[in-house]
């Protein structure tokens, strides 16, 4: 991928598509991830790891609950990726990522993930873009290594909403009671910081692209949950899968 422009990326639904008839065709694709879960977790030969990355609001939390809900829990975990603790800083950046990297059968959601450590970090200058550049790499070879010694797949997502939507849904949780356990100060905060935000994550895409970014527009909830699902249904599907026979 070469230079890469959010801004020429639309955040909204496409104009012909109907929210109704999306919310419908979602149901029906769930049932069959669900189907396709119970299939990947039997055969026990694919692991598929689903990065979901976007800023503040931009719906991460109520994607995991919309798509992955429908599946059996044992075969589905999520890990949500927060400020490293005394003992992950005391290991390289990737150490803690890889302890939660899924085993065969098994479908792992990485609400945040690896790459904050190049975008958090960068936007508020904790670490060099010489540093940045190599943890990149590192990254690289990291999912490389994943999909050629564990025979995982990784489907990652980028939610693209627009600042406006951003802070509306931010000011939101200072006024509905249902939203209002969400509210963090530090997240007005960082929204002043969007325009360097979406640099550090253009240079995520043209860097770490060797497994490709999903851009979803996100300001519409109904068509992101429809896009995401859809393509993770896809790629299982692509996988083939048969239930093993009967053992004797």
């Amino acid at each position: 991928m070469g230079k890469f422009n959010l801004k020429e990326i639309s955040p909204d639904a496409p104009k012909g598509a109907h929210k109704d008839k999306t919310k419908q065709k979602l149901e029906g694709i769930l049932k069959e991830l669900d189907s396709l879960q119970n299939l990947i977790y039997a055969e026990g030969k694919h692991s598929l790891l689903i990065i979901i990355q976007g800023m503040d609001a931009s719906g991460k939390d109520g994607l995991t609950r919309d798509v992955f809900t429908s599946m059996n829990p044992q075969g589905v975990n999520v890990k949500s990726f927060k400020e490293p603790t005394k003992e992950e800083l005391a290991h390289d950046f990737l150490w803690r990522i890889h302890l939660q990297s899924p085993a065969k059968g098994m479908i792992h959601i990485f609400n945040r993930s690896q790459y904050e450590d190049v975008l958090i970090t960068r936007v508020h200058n904790l670490i060099d873009d010489a540093t940045a550049k190599q943890h990149m790499k590192s990254i690289n070879d990291f999912e490389e290594m994943l999909t050629k010694n564990n025979n995982t797949t990784i489907l990652k997502f980028y939610l693209h909403i627009s600042h406006e939507e951003q802070i509306k849904r931010l000011e939101e949780r200072t006024t509905q009671p249902e939203k209002m356990w969400k509210y963090n100060e530090e997240d007005f905060k960082e929204s002043k910081h969007w325009a360097k935000y979406m640099k550090c994550y253009e240079d995520v895409f043209k860097r770490c692209n060797v497994i490709p970014w999903h851009i979803i527009p996100a300001n519409q909830n109904w068509y992101k949950s429809y896009q995401v699902a859809t393509i993770i249904r896809d790629t299982l599907l692509g996988f083939k899968m048969k239930y093993p026979g009967f053992k004797k």
